[in-house]
């Protein structure tokens, strides 16, 4: 018995409304610009980009649905035995630049793949997880985004959090940096090992857990005063987070190799950014503390 796709779609199409509804409330001035697209290949998606909101710089939310024929190297390095199969994915991704450095940047994800639909043995899985991207962490923070990854994959299985940390750690890396882009939080992925109904009730348990984890760190930080050098610290970390975007994100390239609309796959990145050459922060100070603090892999669900 093939998925039911249609169940999926329909959860991903209301997770976008509540996630954009409460953004924007959180916001209160900004307001999502909504895009309908179509890609030749088959099938599209719904892109809604909040700019210069009160709260949020730039707030980007996606859903897609896509078919295709062939997929890219990207999808079969790891697979040989999908090429040349006919493939569906859906799924609804979301990256939120807040305009103040003590917010910290998010990361969500939620999808489903699946090659050889209707064949009566088709391969698919689901996906997803999300992170957190801090410019001046908070121990309070840490702990309570951690501890709600935790609660929310734990109905399915005590291992789940520390297997799925783990992989966000592991995966949220910048190699030719050498450290974390964040603090991490859930990654997962080719999950399918429960069976559909409980395979697809712990994607639905991880995208739930979204707001729950992050609207309260917005609503403790977004009132914090700043000045220039919280500013400038801020445009440079973003560095990172573009760097990883596009050197290493395997959903970046996913989308650009298959002809996917590139408004939507990069609506990830941030509307302004800096690199300093060689900069290195001062020994003592709350930039130093990011990478001698939060930067390192640390389980923080434990306190």
């Amino acid at each position: 018995m093939d998925p039911d796709l249609p169940a999926i779609r329909a959860y991903l199409l209301g997770l976008q409304d509540r996630i954009c509804a409460a953004l924007a409330e959180e916001d209160g001035t900004g307001v999502f610009r909504e895009d309908i697209w179509t890609r030749p290949e088959g099938g599209g998606g719904r892109s809604r980009v909040m700019a210069e909101g009160a709260v949020f710089e730039k707030a980007g939310i996606g859903f897609s649905h896509v078919t295709g024929r062939q997929l890219p190297p990207s999808a079969t390095a790891h697979r040989p035995e999908l090429a040349g199969q006919i493939w569906e994915a859906m799924g609804v991704s979301m990256v939120v630049h807040p305009r103040n450095p003590y917010v910290p940047t998010s990361h969500a994800n939620v999808r489903f793949f699946i090659a050889g639909a209707g064949t009566g043995n088709p391969t698919w899985w689901f996906g997803g997880g999300f992170d957190l991207t801090p410019y001046y962490g908070f121990e309070e923070d840490a702990v309570a985004w951690h501890r709600t990854a935790r609660a929310a994959v734990q109905p399915f299985g005590a291992g789940l959090y520390p297997r799925f940390k783990q992989a966000c750690d592991n995966y949220f890396y910048l190699k030719h940096r050498r450290e974390a882009r964040g603090i991490g939080g859930l990654f997962f992925d080719d999950f399918n090992e429960l069976g559909f109904e409980a395979s697809f009730g712990l994607m639905r348990a991880v995208g739930n857990a979204f707001l729950p984890a992050y609207r309260p760190i917005i609503a403790r930080r977004k009132a914090t005063p700043y000045g220039e050098r919280e500013r400038q610290f801020q445009l440079y970390r973003r560095g990172r987070y573009v760097e990883f975007n596009l050197v290493w994100d395997r959903g970046t390239h996913f989308g650009l190799q298959s002809g996917g609309r590139t408004e939507s796959i990069l609506m990830s990145l941030p509307p302004l950014v800096r690199w300093d050459y060689d900069w290195q922060p001062e020994p003592g100070s709350p930039e130093a503390r990011l990478h001698e603090v939060f930067l390192p892999p640390r389980d923080w669900a434990t306190g």
